[in-house]
């Protein structure tokens, strides 16, 4: 496939991975806006891996796609990819995910996390790159009393090796912008949904066992609150990031207003035009009962304007999925 010239005002952007749920969707906007997208991703099973195949064979019709097939954990692999690459900017949206697998698989959590990190700053430090996007997490307040949640909160008391993983990031980032004077901002992500959304997240599991007709589990007895964020609202801080580089910031991106899970499960249930059956369980080890974000840094900064409702996304997943899984 021959190579697209740029357009004028128009980078070459690395979005590690850029077959994952929210990569997929950066990934595909800056390729619509006419940036040059390396895309690096190793196509791991933690779920069903055709998905991210079907993710990136939309990616792969952009001519101004290449991807990288690797782990991030091997730093032969990425110097060879940065050696390759004139690259502007990197998007660091490649970890393993999930609250409860950590639990279960620690190892994977630091080699990803941790070592697959500091190779990234360190390829960066390297070549000369400077500005730094990176996912963090909500889960790094933990289970702090107090809401909305605020990027000026203590965050020390990570219930949860993954929410660990992601306030290490954090203080990774600020050392390289402190010693390296790179341009570092950590996105903390607040529950995404959405089309194309990972297998192993409520609204897949609920939309799928709910159109069978068969019953879902909902922990906290769907007491639990959630500040439930449409993928698109979060592609949009994470390109307005980009566009405003700061020496070092965190930013919440969120919907801003929290929603019980059990009102959630019910927009599933009038998108589906089906019953839900409900089986309800307690909280689960490394869950917290409560995420609110405080988005007024992130709308003030970055002009960050989370648009779509609960109503809306539900219905755009569930919309994608009986496409999908023609049903």
């Amino acid at each position: 496939m021959p190579v697209k010239k740029q357009k004028p005002n128009t980078q070459t952007i690395l979005v590690t991975g850029s077959a994952g749920f929210i990569g997929f969707h950066t990934a595909k906007q800056l390729l619509e806006s006419g940036h040059h997208v390396i895309g690096m991703d190793n196509f791991n099973i933690y779920y069903d891996y055709t998905l991210k195949e079907a993710r990136n064979a939309i990616l792969e019709d952009f001519p101004n796609f290449t991807l990288y097939r690797g782990n991030i954990e091997d730093i032969e692999f990425l110097r060879a990819v940065f050696e390759s690459h004139t690259i502007d900017k990197v998007i660091h949206l490649a970890a393993q995910a999930g609250v409860r697998y950590s639990i279960e698989n620690p190892h994977v959590y630091i080699q990803s996390n941790i070592v697959g990190f500091i190779n990234i700053l360190e390829e960066m430090k390297r070549v000369g790159i400077k500005d730094f996007i990176f996912a963090s997490s909500s889960s790094v307040y933990g289970e702090n009393k107090k809401v909305p949640f605020s990027e000026m909160d203590r965050v020390d008391h990570p219930i949860s090796l993954y929410a660990a993983t992601k306030k290490s990031n954090e203080k990774m980032a600020f050392t390289y912008s402190h010693l390296h004077g790179m341009r570092c901002t950590g996105l903390r992500f607040f529950t995404v949904y959405g089309p194309w959304g990972r297998p192993d997240m409520a609204l897949f599991k609920f939309t799928h066992k709910v159109l069978l007709g068969e019953e879902i589990e909902v922990y906290g007895h769907g007491r639990m609150m959630r500040d439930f964020t449409y993928i698109d609202d979060i592609v949009s801080g994470i390109i307005r990031s980009l566009e405003k580089p700061a020496s070092f910031e965190i930013f919440n991106l969120g919907r801003g207003e929290p929603v019980k899970l059990n009102d959630f499960i019910k927009a599933i249930g009038v998108s589906t035009g089906m019953k839900v059956k409900k089986k309800k369980l307690p909280m689960q080890p490394g869950d917290v009962t409560k995420t609110y974000a405080d988005i007024s840094k992130a709308k003030k900064k970055l002009g960050y304007k989370p648009k779509t409702s609960i109503d809306e996304g539900v219905k755009n997943f569930v919309d994608w999925y009986r496409e999908y899984y023609k049903r």
